[in-house]
């Protein structure tokens, strides 16, 4: 069995993108805190590529992997290309 490689994209996308709407419009997906997401989600997340981060942030922070994030937010401020083929390795 091979190992579930994450999506750099997707994770990049969500330490970038910002809410586009509502009370924490204009905030770092990845910085919505989980009590807003799990609002999101039992009112039904957006349809797409929204909701599709939305529901990957909930996950991540509902099962303690925030530092996933916190790491790749780093990676970006220190600006290290990371090309999608290569996933870093994380060291709890």
């Amino acid at each position: 069995m091979e190992p579930i490689k994450p999506d750099v994209k997707v994770l990049t996308d969500i330490v970038t993108t910002k809410m586009p709407f509502g009370k924490y419009k204009g905030t770092l997906i990845s910085d919505l805190p989980v009590y807003y997401l799990e609002w999101l989600k039992n009112k039904g997340l957006p349809a797409g590529k929204l909701g599709m981060m939305l529901s990957t942030t909930y996950e991540i922070k509902v099962n303690g992997l925030t530092r996933i994030l916190d790491l790749i937010k780093a990676a970006m401020r220190n600006n290290v290309s990371t090309p999608s083929s290569t996933i870093p390795k994380i060291k709890f």
